[in-house]
């Protein structure tokens, strides 16, 4: 069995299209959990429509107190032995879910991250990806300095689970966390195999913009602080 996590918001533009291209990527026996933080955007409809199509979609309420606490909430209640991570607005190519799965089957292998094709609001492609974009691959410092763990082309194994959350409070951002974590637990597999359509449009979380210089000095401080703090915990 496999999970997909998705962090849901006022995500009603899209939800369909992307709900249906997790679903076809999906086995029977799979499942997609969606953490509904607000719904006001009127989505719910939407959502409970997708739950009534398909009994692999499990709607449960979210915290309430931002993206990464939403993922972490949907992640923590996935059953499957390997957890894909899905935002609410992009669309899964075909192969993806059996191009990973193929990756998984080194047992070394603790997190897989894609490449996506990066697109506007309708779908065309403008002309990068996101490995072009953040220049993607492993490395604790070059990812510290560069991000390049985008979170709706990860997956990650289900038995790293514990060692990763809960996130701390101070941590901004959830995928780079786990990212990085994945890599002190064992191996991390970049794939070259655009897997994704990453929709960019005014709504999106992350942005293809950087924060000022002090914020991103404190961020990497507070994240390189609770990384070396996660990994004494798991030494004691």
């Amino acid at each position: 069995m496999n999970s997909a996590a998705m962090a849901f918001y006022n995500g009603k533009k899209y939800i369909k299209e992307q709900v249906y291209s997790i679903l076809d990527n999906l086995e029977t026996e799979d499942e997609l959990v969606i953490s509904i933080d607000d719904d006001s955007d009127g989505s719910r409809e939407i959502l409970e429509e997708l739950a009534s199509e398909d009994s692999r979609v499990r709607l449960i309420k979210g915290p309430g107190k931002g993206v990464v606490k939403n993922f972490q909430n949907a992640i923590l209640q996935c059953k499957g032995e390997i957890i894909f991570l899905a935002d609410q607005d992009d669309v899964w190519k075909d192969e993806k879910v059996s191009c990973i799965k193929k990756t998984f089957q080194d047992p070394k292998v603790m997190a897989v991250v894609h490449n996506a094709d990066i697109v506007d609001e309708s779908l065309k492609y403008l002309g990068e990806t996101t490995f072009q974009w953040r220049n993607s691959g492993t490395g604790f410092w070059k990812n510290m300095k560069k991000n390049s763990y985008i979170g709706c082309c990860m997956a990650i194994r289900r038995k790293i689970v514990p060692k990763v959350f809960p996130i701390p409070k101070n941590v901004w951002i959830h995928d780079q966390w786990i990212g990085l974590l994945a890599e002190q637990l064992g191996k991390v597999v970049f794939l070259e195999e655009s897997l994704l359509l990453y929709r960019r449009h005014g709504g999106n979380v992350t942005e293809l913009t950087h924060s000022s210089m002090i914020s991103m000095i404190k961020k990497r401080y507070h994240m390189i602080m609770e990384i070396n703090r996660r990994v004494r915990e798991w030494k004691k």
